[in-house]
């Protein structure tokens, strides 16, 4: 039985109770809204980890960590160590995107070494192996791609990134209205490839079922994917996204309807004044599936910084109802991300969710602002540090610069603001 079906029929699993607590949400609350579609729990049936998480409407905003082998890069060692960073500094879950070096056995230790949600593109391994058995990505099969899918359901993923909305009409979208760039999905590319050359139509919509099935079978989440995602904020919102999105919408129904959890990524790159419109559409579209969005980068010229660009997007999406950020690096568009790439990636996208968190009202959220905020009036410097998202860096700047004045900063020194007020406010009455 799936978590879905669980909550159906109204029986509570370990799961949902350990996310109930966790997110300080009623039981009732959460398993209607696991039933209505509305929040999923990422949680192959085959395995057990200490932090599962629920994605979706009424929690905490949470945030992917992509890592991942690449042709260039295809060592396992410094992705084991971007695992153990991803975790340390509290990403929810953690994606394998490789397609570089011995791929089932770089995902076995990934499964192995992480004790929080793993999730994977099994398109990337088919093509792999396709051109490494066949000489091609064009010869993959339909066999390989539910093999690949079978194998490493069996192997413990949570989740997958199913490419099942890209379409030959949509393709012939792209080619109507000339985008300024065409296809940036990896997985996307890849089948848009297979489909041009087979003259076919793309085998992850034609064979939906079956992957529902092998999804239902582990009780793994499907996660949509967005192939056609805009990879220019010139091409957001454009007639193929949409065409996609509300292909997705379809597809989500129908897994739905077999038992099977669902969510949909999103765009992508996308201007500010555009996101709310997208966060709307999916909602309406996909029934308000949880939306899990790349980004997403709100402009296109700052390469080295796009992790502020996509941490300014997503806390704009997730205020306006995306239930899930998936990270961006710093050396997005430039390199393979370095270990100190995928912490900086991560805390920014941390910061863009709890801000959104913040303006949905949750009480967590609420909380622990308010928490630091009156260690900071106090001057407790210990627990201030304590409290902040990277105690390692808030306390080295600390010590960094000690100041003259035990209890204050070097910025203010003996004029600090806090100190000056406090006696102000003590010591005189005013009129």
């Amino acid at each position: 039985m799936t978590q879905l079906e669980a909550a159906r029929i109204g029986r509570t699993t370990q799961a949902m109770r350990k996310i109930a607590k966790f997110e300080s949400i009623d039981l009732k609350t959460l398993k209607e809204g696991i039933a209505k579609g509305r929040i999923v729990i990422p949680l192959n049936n085959r395995r057990l980890i200490p932090r599962v998480c629920g994605i979706g409407e009424g929690l905490r905003t949470k945030v992917n960590v992509n890592i991942g082998t690449s042709t260039d890069k295809p060592e396992i060692i410094d992705e084991l160590k971007k695992l153990e960073i991803a975790i340390e500094y509290g990403a929810d879950t953690v994606m394998d995107l490789s397609i570089g070096g011995n791929l089932k056995n770089i995902l076995q230790q990934i499964i192995r070494h992480s004790t929080i949600p793993v999730g994977t593109v099994p398109v990337y391994e088919a093509a792999v192996s396709a051109k490494d058995k066949k000489g091609s990505i064009l010869k993959m099969t339909i066999d390989d791609i539910l093999q690949t899918i079978n194998r490493q359901a069996q192997s413990g993923v949570d989740f997958f990134t199913i490419h099942c909305g890209i379409t030959r009409s949509g393709i012939n979208l792209l080619r109507k209205y000339k985008r300024v760039l065409g296809i940036v999905s990896r997985g996307g590319a890849i089948l848009a490839a297979w489909m041009a050359y087979k003259n076919k139509e793309n085998p992850m919509y034609e064979y939906f079922d079956e992957i529902v099935e092998i999804a239902k079978r582990f009780d793994i989440t499907l996660s949509l994917g967005d192939a056609l995602r805009p990879g220019s904020i010139i091409d957001a919102t454009d007639a193929a996204q949409i065409q996609e999105l509300q292909t997705l919408g379809k597809l989500a129904q129908r897994a739905r309807e077999r038992g099977v959890q669902v969510m949909i990524e999103g765009p992508g790159h996308v201007p500010l004044n555009q996101i709310k419109k997208n966060v709307q559409l999916e909602k309406k579209f996909c029934h308000r599936a949880p939306f899990y969005v790349l980004g997403p980068l709100v402009t296109d010229i700052a390469p080295g910084y796009d992790h502020i660009v996509a941490a300014i997007g997503g806390a704009q999406a997730a205020s306006c109802g995306a239930d899930f950020l998936c990270y961006v690096t710093p050396s997005e568009h430039l390199r393979h991300p370095t270990i100190d790439d995928v912490k900086e990636g991560l805390i920014a996208s941390r910061i863009a969710a709890h801000a959104a968190d913040l303006t949905k009202g949750l009480k967590n959220s609420l909380k622990w602002d308010r928490d630091i905020s009156l260690a900071r009036k106090q001057r407790n410097w210990k627990k201030q540090i304590a409290l902040s998202l990277d105690p390692k860096k808030a306390r080295l700047f600390r010590l960094s610069s000690r100041p003259r004045i035990a209890d204050v900063c070097t910025m203010c020194g003996q004029y600090c603001s806090i100190k000056l007020a406090e006696k102000c406010l003590k010591n005189s009455q005013l009129s």
